[in-house]
C-alpha cells in the first residue's frame, strides 16, 4: 500500500464512522476503496468488518446521554443482534457474493418507505392501542425481535445500509425518541461487527494495514458523528436516513 492509498483508505474509514453514527452505511465508502486498491471481495469484506469495530464502539460513546435508561431492552436486542451477526459471518464464507445482489436494495427500499412513514403509522399504532386499552411493549415484542434477528445477520454477512434498517423497525415498533433509538442503533452495529470480526479472526484472511487504518479513521468519524448526529432535529435525521438510503440502493444496482 502507497502512502496515497493509506490516505485514502484512513479518509474512507473517517467518513464511513461518521456516516455509520449519524444513519450506517459506512461499509458503502471503505468497501469499495478497498476492493480499487486490489483487496479480494472476502478478505476487503472481512478486514473492513473489523476496522469498523472501533467506530461503532466511539459512536456509541458519543451517544452515550441517550442510552441512560435503557439498559434491560439493550440487554434483550443486543443479544439477538450478536445472534444475528455471527449467523450472517458464517453465511458470508457459506454463500457465493451474489446471494444477497438483489435483496438487499428492496430490503433497503422497504427500510426508507418504513422511515418515512413511521411518524404516521406510529400515530396509528398508539390511536389503536388507546382504543383498545393496551400499551406498547417497552421492547418491542417478539416482530422487533425477528426483525433484529434478520438485519443482524445481514450485518454480519455485509452491512451496507443495516443501521437504515435498524431504524425503520425500532421506529416502527418502539415508542421511543428518534435519537434515543439512534443511541441503540450505534451499540447493535458495535456487536454485530464485533461478533462477525471475532469470527473472522478463526476463519479468514486479513489485510492488516487495511484493518489498522480503518480503525483509526472510523473511530474518529464515530465520534465526529455523534456530535453531528445529536444535533440534528427528528425531521432532518430522517431526511438524512433517506438521502443514504437511497445512494445505497443505486450504488448497489450498479455495482
Amino acid at each position: 500500500m502507497t502512502i496515497w492509498e493509506a490516505v485514502a483508505v484512513l479518509a474512507a474509514g473517517v467518513g464511513a464512522g461518521t456516516i455509520n453514527t449519524i444513519v450506517g452505511s459506512g461499509t458503502l465508502i471503505t468497501f469499495p476503496v478497498l476492493l480499487a486498491f486490489g483487496l479480494p471481495p472476502v478478505t476487503a469484506n472481512v478486514s473492513n468488518t473489523l476496522g469498523l469495530v472501533s467506530g461503532s464502539l466511539s459512536g456509541a460513546f458519543g451517544y452515550r446521554r441517550e442510552l441512560a435508561g435503557q439498559r434491560r431492552r439493550l440487554l434483550r436486542l443486543g443479544t439477538t443482534a450478536l445472534l444475528g451477526g455471527l449467523g450472517g459471518a458464517i453465511l458470508l464464507l457459506a454463500l457465493p457474493p451474489e446471494a444477497f445482489a438483489i435483496v438487499v436494495p428492496v430490503l433497503i427500499a422497504v427500510a426508507l418507505v418504513l422511515v418515512v412513514a413511521q411518524p404516521a403509522l406510529s400515530a396509528r399504532l398508539r390511536a389503536r392501542r388507546e382504543r383498545s386499552g393496551t400499551t406498547a411493549h417497552p421492547d418491542g415484542g417478539p416482530l422487533l425481535v425477528l426483525g433484529l434477528l434478520l438485519a443482524s445477520a445481514y450485518g454480519g454477512y455485509f452491512g451496507a445500509a443495516q443501521g437504515v434498517i435498524y431504524m425503520a423497525l425500532m421506529g416502527l415498533l418502539l415508542d421511543e425518541d428518534l435519537q434515543r433509538l439512534n443511541a441503540i442503533k450505534n451499540v447493535l452495529a458495535a456487536m454485530v461487527n464485533g461478533i462477525a470480526a471475532v469470527f473472522f479472526l478463526f476463519v479468514a484472511t486479513f489485510d492488516w494495514a487495511a484493518v489498522g487504518l480503518i480503525a483509526l479513521g472510523s473511530t474518529l468519524g464515530g465520534l465526529l458523528g455523534a456530535k453531528i448526529g445529536r444535533r440534528l432535529p427528528p425531521t432532518a435525521l430522517r431526511a438524512v436516513i433517506v438521502v443514504v438510503g437511497l445512494l445505497a440502493i443505486v450504488q448497489l444496482l450498479l455495482k
